[in-house]
């Protein structure tokens, strides 16, 4: 008999439960839709034809071993990395906990009591005892689709999260690759300034020979002197900035400061070829900052959903079923016991708090608008920055190696000159310290022309990862595919 009251009893609940999800409505609250935004037809700045970047790998333009091996390094050991894949896990911990308050609750319980006093009241009968083991169960029907906008939300931050991951893997790689180009530059000026250096004390131990003899004046003396000085002077200069360079790059690497070795000299390193950029548009769908902005205006537009579901009444079952008696040894086979409830909770008075809430998600979302906007802007004005550097540093980049050349042509033949006695030894000086600052100015070029080009792919948002991680980011990602259908309206 209570084998077959209880399979009653939990047909009974099944069907109800069958019928209030049937019933569930529509979620309240605006759905959504990707946002608008104009894009301009083509860039500022004469660029590539416009095809997809999408299949550029970064070891097809930079052809260095050892800057491969420092990238895969950081991508693997960096710690920025690691916070953002446990990020990722997080958000999908968060998907699964918000979920579950779509479905009933069931707890197990079990008690015991004795005593005169029950309910409130004293007990005209003696003392009572009663024990009891039951399963109560809990659910808050989602009529409004409050929680179903809350896993929503949560599902938007988890593809958003692994968007983030993306974004710091650009960001990452390009740090490491203009980081290690500027170690190049950095040892490619210590190199100038040491052969500058062994260069002037050659021609200072001349012109100290020319003074001793009576030859040439002091003045000259002193100007060679102070010219030594000043080579000697950029060589701890430049120590310094290689040790600080190796440093940050150790640091991007996860390891402790350390010496970084490096490959090919920076005057040897390949020019990549030009990137295309593709068409401006694509760039909303390439950049992983702009894709991670979107699903952030997502799950913020599902909020107000549920604050808007929490203006609304409540519909709640509860049913328990399980065995009490006030006698330990009849517990199982006479104290049988059941119940089912609903409860409708609704507000009527809180002072407009659960609609300022609503206006708080409001708010909140027409800022997450705006982020999303302002990322667009930055992404396009970042492109726009790297193809006018880019073309501007290769005319600029040409320039300066025609006026190394022609500085280092002068400073021979005014040497010629001046042992000639043809020319002071000022006319010297000036083509030294010509030569010098082009030189250096040359090194500063080649690295900034080679960050332009890491600048721009960094810009476009496409292409760093191997296929193989790709595919892997690919895996992990929510498969639920996610349409949308009425475009928030916050104007």
């Amino acid at each position: 008999m209570m084998n077959r009251r209880c399979k009653l009893i939990w047909k009974g609940t099944v069907r109800l439960t069958l019928a209030c999800v049937w019933l569930v409505g529509c979620a309240v609250g605006p759905d959504f839709k990707d946002p608008e935004m104009g894009t301009p037809e083509a860039f500022r700045t004469r660029a590539m034809p416009a095809t997809s970047a999408d299949d550029l790998k970064w070891w097809e333009l930079f052809d260095d071993p050892m800057l491969t091996t420092l990238i895969e390094t950081a991508l693997e050991n960096n710690r920025d990395i690691k916070i953002a894949v446990s990020r990722i896990e997080q958000a999908r911990a968060t998907v699964g906990f918000t979920r579950a308050d779509q479905y009933p609750t069931l707890n197990g319980r079990a008690g015991a009591s004795t005593g005169n006093y029950n309910a409130g009241s004293r007990s005209t009968t003696g003392t009572n005892s009663t024990f009891y083991l039951d399963a109560p169960l809990t659910w808050e029907i989602d009529f409004w689709g409050r929680y179903r906008r809350a896993t929503d939300a949560a599902r938007a931050e988890l593809t958003a999260s692994d968007y983030g991951l993306k974004t710091i893997q650009l960001s990452l790689i390009a740090d490491v690759a203009v980081s290690y180009y500027q170690l190049l530059d950095y040892h490619q000026r210590l190199q100038i300034s040491q052969s500058t250096l062994d260069t002037r004390v050659k021609s200072l131990e001349i012109i100290q020979q020319r003074f001793d003899k009576g030859i040439i004046a002091e003045i000259d003396l002193n100007q060679a002197q102070l010219q030594k000085e000043v080579a000697q002077a950029a060589i701890p200069l430049y120590r310094r900035a290689i040790v600080q360079t190796e440093n940050r790059l150790a640091v991007l690497l996860g390891r402790l400061p350390e010496p970084i070795q490096t490959g090919r000299k920076l005057s040897d390193q390949p020019i990549p070829p030009d990137i295309p950029v593709g068409l401006p548009s694509d760039l909303l769908e390439r950049r992983p900052d702009i894709v991670q902005a979107k699903y952030l205006l997502k799950a913020q537009t599902d909020q107000i959903g549920v604050a808007q579901a929490l203006r609304l009444p409540s519909i709640s079952l509860t049913g328990t079923l399980g065995v009490a008696s006030t006698e330990v040894g009849s517990i199982t086979s006479e104290g049988g016991v059941w119940s089912v409830g609903g409860q409708v909770l609704a507000p009527i008075i809180d002072f407009g708090k659960n609609k300022r809430r609503v206006e708080i998600e409001e708010e909140k979302t027409r800022q997450a608008l705006y982020q999303y906007e302002a990322t667009v802007l930055n992404a396009f004005r970042e492109v726009e920055d790297a193809l006018v550097a880019i073309t501007t540093l290769r005319d600029e980049l040409a320039a300066t190696d025609r006026q190394q050349k022609a500085a280092k042509n002068a400073n021979m033949l005014s040497n010629q000159r001046y042992d000639k006695g043809v020319t002071s030894y000022l006319e010297v000086l000036d083509t030294e310290r010509t030569l010098f600052d082009v030189e250096l100015q040359l090194s500063d070029l080649q690295e900034q022309y080679l960050s332009a080009f890491v600048n721009l792919y960094k810009a476009l948002g496409g292409g760093w990862l191997r296929r193989e991680q790709e595919s892997q980011e690919k895996n992990t990602r929510p498969q639920r595919p996610m349409h949308y259908t009425t475009r928030l309206d916050l104007d």
